[in-house]
């Protein structure tokens, strides 16, 4: 049964997206947990819009990682598509059942980078094994957030890695499932 392992960039407050360049001013040494997620992955599994921008970037990039990132099977998270370039498979509508049956396949880990809105749909599903939060120090007090007001997950500290810059990388695995509080 293949694993499914998210990573996602976050500020304190749980901000996932990216209304303003508030990465810019940090620069952790990642390097080495990037390419090892990288490397030890079978194939990506992304959101349309993190697919969008990958696409346009990658294809084009050179040097061993880009190599890697063109290289995997992608499989994306999108209800507007039907076709995909760049090593790309639309799930279609019920990306729930679909990354169920990724997971009941033979093979190595699927790795979900960004996608903040397939992975809340994929923690509201159980579906995540691994949740790998890069938290930047920064607090930004609006945008849209990995964790939404009433959302209840347990999670289960595995490791803590301080990355520099006041990054740390904390890796979690789920004790259940994503649940709106009543």
């Amino acid at each position: 049964m293949r694993k499914v392992i998210v990573t996602e960039f976050l500020t304190l407050d749980g901000v996932y997206e990216e209304i303003s360049p508030w990465r810019q001013d940090y620069h952790p040494d990642d390097g080495p947990f990037k390419r090892d997620e990288l490397f030890g992955s079978e194939a990506l599994l992304l959101g349309r819009v993190t697919y969008d921008g990958f696409a346009a970037y990658w294809p084009t990039a050179t040097g061993a990682f880009a190599e890697r990132m063109n290289s995997l099977p992608k499989y994306v998270a999108t209800t507007t598509r039907s076709t995909l370039e760049w090593n790309a498979t639309p799930l279609g509508g019920d990306v729930a059942s679909a990354v169920h049956g990724l997971k009941r396949q033979e093979g190595g880990t699927l790795l979900v980078y960004g996608s903040g809105t397939l992975v809340q749909t994929l923690l509201r599903h159980g579906l995540v094994d691994e949740l790998r939060l890069m938290i930047f120090p920064v607090v930004l007090g609006q945008g849209k957030r990995l964790f939404a007001d009433g959302d209840m997950l347990r999670l289960t500290l595995r490791e803590s890695r301080d990355l520099g810059s006041g990054v740390l990388l904390l890796t979690y695995t789920p004790a259940g499932d994503l649940q709106a509080r009543a």
